[in-house]
């Protein structure tokens, strides 16, 4: 649909700072890298002043060098101590993955004074005491942190106490609810140094994002200075907009359908493998992975058998040895072609790809252009393609291409005063180091204290003379999953063998591995025989079948609160209690055609979250053309759209968000669409939709009304996680909705009270 050219760029040359001790320099000149460039020295300088830094520049700009000369520079200064340890060096990423990838990159510079080594949940319990009394550079995640060096701080008091340096790599991944917790986990983590004696510098990597400074000292709790002036050199990149083609309509089918992202992206990878291209493939699911990746195995066993052994997929939930085979068959080159989700986006340095192909929106831009990133390293040009899906955004995307090219990336979003993130972390603090008075703001913000209150009345926490102490037997860090995924993961384990073939998060476990359900793993189908959500396992059996599976479910929302309100009172944002229940699901043949769907009886899952909702009157709604017999499909149709098209504005997903409407809602008495956070306390995603609303809703009805077919399809109006199988849906009238609640907005934009 677009093909864009992307021109190559000179790099701009620094020296190397004066403070740089001539070993590391040496050690880098060997791994062939004799000067640095400006935007490294810069942040680094900077750094080394003791100023908190947030460097987001973009993919290959070499951010590792940056915080690497600076935390080395500081451990090799302090390796003259009595007990030859001297200063230490944290250094926090979103992935396993990336970590092993930075200590590979440490191990290779041979410096005999480093002693650096990864600690998370992958090590052997015999390593795990050896890192924390003798490595000065520790490598893990803000998970472990959570769950287990800040819980047992005392363990870890002679490497807190000479910390000089925080690395946390990749910090855009940190939004939404993840970013609140992060946050928390941090605060955390800076006020017990300071309870030690220490009170490191903070060095951010990132990529690109619209607000680096103010997303870092969010991110952190204190002040940071940006710097994004990316000075690398970068290799020129085509960028392609790839819809994929209407396919022939059934018989008994209304419109056409167009053939899927994942057929699509197959066919393309078969392509790269055939032409003698490295090429990766980002999908969106783990079951999409799998899928795309047999398909392309199977198309090029018909080529040359041969070739289809180089085709693999890569996803969350493999365990660590399948993780580290694909990892080094992707730098090795053995693997030609790979499927992964978002698990490869960051940081990995795989070098030599010719191709990236992103199948569906990966959230927002700066994920797309992460991973387009990913391709054309070492000088050498790259091909990026977009496949679109059938969906609303990706269909408005590959039409409006300006919206990813001309456009910056997005601002962050995420809210680390959340009362449902940050009071389990406030417990978790307590149970660390007891809590005073005068440092809950100082660490935790205004809202903290009254936060600690509520913890005293409900028991969570106990006032003594000496602070707010944390009594109770279980370990406070247990309180709360920082991936927001509600829980302990569920295990996939074999019927009769008891092999565990991978894990789920317990929030989308009712509806992708329930009774019945498809799972699979690395090409291989099983069908799930059982899930016990409260052992936390779902048995599968090895099963060949011709189908996949699809949940049915259904929500029910109410407005708790009223936040604020705009528009001449049509617009809210606020709090919702929404209860969903998984009902059924059903068997459908790669064509749609549904084999039956089967009843489930499953738990009612309960969320309280934030919430923007919009409400006409029955009388301007009936004034604009809708009878109002056929304002539930005009208004079902809009909520979808609405939630496919919100991801543009807001860092998020369309799987991050939940939507109800309704022709009458029992607490607005009116006609109301609902699009809320799918996070319990929200997640700041519906909040930035009701700051933004005129432009996301101008921009759900243009994807409505620019979309070819006649009733509605899945590129504009029809959503694939939908409990009601989409019915009903009424895509004209949908616009007219749009086009009424967008005229009252216009007429009314001051805020009311």
């Amino acid at each position: 649909m677009h093909v864009h050219e992307i021109t190559p760029r000179s790099a701009a040359l620094a020296p190397w700072p004066a403070w740089v001790d001539d070993e590391i320099v040496g050690a880098f000149a060997q791994m062939g890298i004799t000067e640095p460039w400006r935007h490294q020295t810069q942040a680094a300088h900077a750094a080394y002043d003791g100023t908190h830094v947030a460097l987001a520049t973009g993919t290959a700009s070499g951010k590792s060098l940056a915080f690497s000369m600076l935390a080395l520079t500081r451990i090799r200064a302090g390796t003259h101590a009595p007990d030859g340890r001297g200063s230490t060096a944290l250094y926090l990423s979103p992935t396993k993955a990336l970590a092993n990838d930075q200590l590979r990159g440490l191990n290779d510079l041979n410096l005999p004074w480093l002693r650096a080594a990864t600690y998370d949940g992958d090590t052997p319990s015999e390593e795990r005491t050896w890192v924390r009394q003798h490595a000065n550079y520790v490598l893990t995640n803000p998970d472990l942190l959570h769950h287990s060096l800040l819980p047992g701080h005392s363990s870890w008091s002679s490497f807190l106490r000479r910390l000089d340096v925080i690395v946390i790599d990749e910090a855009h991944a940190y939004r939404g609810v993840l970013g609140a917790h992060v946050s928390a986990v941090i605060r955390r983590l800076r006020r017990v140094c300071a309870h030690y004696g220490s009170d490191p510098v903070i060095f951010t990597a990132s990529a690109t994002i619209a607000n680096p400074a103010e997303a870092t000292s969010r991110l952190i709790g204190a002040p940071a200075l940006a710097f994004t002036d990316d000075t690398s050199p970068r290799p020129g990149m085509t960028v392609a907009f790839w819809e994929p083609p209407v396919l022939e309509a059934a018989p008994d089918e209304r419109d056409p359908v167009r053939r899927s992202a994942l057929a699509e992206t197959a066919d393309l990878l078969t392509d790269c493998v055939v032409e003698g291209r490295q090429a990766l493939a980002f999908i969106r699911s783990r079951r999409g992975v799998e899928t795309t990746a047999l398909m392309a195995r199977d198309l090029l066993t018909d080529v040359d058998p041969a070739l289809a052994l180089g085709v693999a997929a890569y996803r969350g939930g493999f365990l660590p040895e399948e993780r580290r085979e694909l990892e080094a068959g992707l730098r090795d080159g053995s693997i030609r072609a790979l499927a992964t989700t978002s698990a490869l986006e960051m940081g990995i340095d795989v070098t030599g790809l010719d191709v990236v192909i992103t199948a569906g929106w990966p959230g927002t831009r700066a994920s797309l252009w992460q991973q387009f990133g990913r391709a054309g390293r070492a000088d050498s040009p790259a091909l990026a393609i977009f496949v679109a899906r059938d969906d609303p955004l990706d269909s408005y995307l590959v039409h409006h291409p300006g919206i990813v090219i001309d456009r910056d990336v997005e601002a962050s979003v995420f809210d680390p005063a959340n009362r449902y993130v940050l009071a389990p972390h406030l417990c978790a603090a307590a149970a660390e180091v007891p809590l005073v008075e005068a440092e809950l703001a100082e660490w935790f913000g205004p809202t903290a204290r009254d936060i600690v209150d509520e913890l005293v009345d409900q028991g969570m926490l106990r006032k003594r003379p000496g602070g707010w102490f944390w009594t109770r037997r279980e370990r406070a860090s247990d309180l709360t999953d920082l991936r927001g995924s509600g829980g302990t993961p569920i295990r996939v384990v074999e019927d009769g063998t008891g092999r565990l073939l991978g894990t789920v998060d317990r929030a989308s476990a009712p509806a992708t591995i329930h009774r019945g359900a498809v799972y699979v793993h690395q090409g291989v189908t099983h069908v799930v025989t059982s899930l016990d959500l409260e052992d936390a396992v779902a048995t599968v059996v090895e099963q060949e079948v011709d189908y996949s599976t699809l949940s049915r479910s259904i929500s029910d929302i109410r407005i708790v609160s009223v936040d604020a309100s705009r528009a001449g009172g049509i617009l809210f944002r606020g709090s919702v209690d929404v209860s969903t229940q998984v009902v059924s699901f059903q068997r459908r043949r790669p064509n749609g055609e549904s084999l039956g769907e089967e009843l489930l009886d499953l738990p009612i899952q309960e969320l309280r979250t934030q919430a923007v909702w919009w409400t006409l009157p029955e009388a301007l709604v009936e004034g604009a053309g809708i009878p109002l017999p056929d304002i539930p499909g005009a208004a079902h149709a809009a909520e979808h759209a609405s939630i496919g098209l919100l991801p543009l504005f807001a860092t998020c997903d369309r799987w991050d968000l939940g939507g109800v409407s309704t022709a009458m809602h029992s607490d607005t008495g009116q006609p109301t669409v609902f699009v809320y956070d799918g996070y319990p306390g929200g997640a700041g995603f519906a909040e930035h939709g009701f700051r933004v609303a005129e432009e996301w809703l101008s921009a759900t009805r243009t994807a409505i009304a620019e979309c070819a077919c006649d009733t509605g399809c899945p590129s504009c109006v029809q959503s694939p996680k939908c409990g009601n199988g989409n019915n009903p849906l009424d895509k004209r009238l949908a616009v007219v909705l749009l086009d009424t609640a967008l005229t009252e907005m216009a007429a009314q934009p001051e805020p009311t009270p």
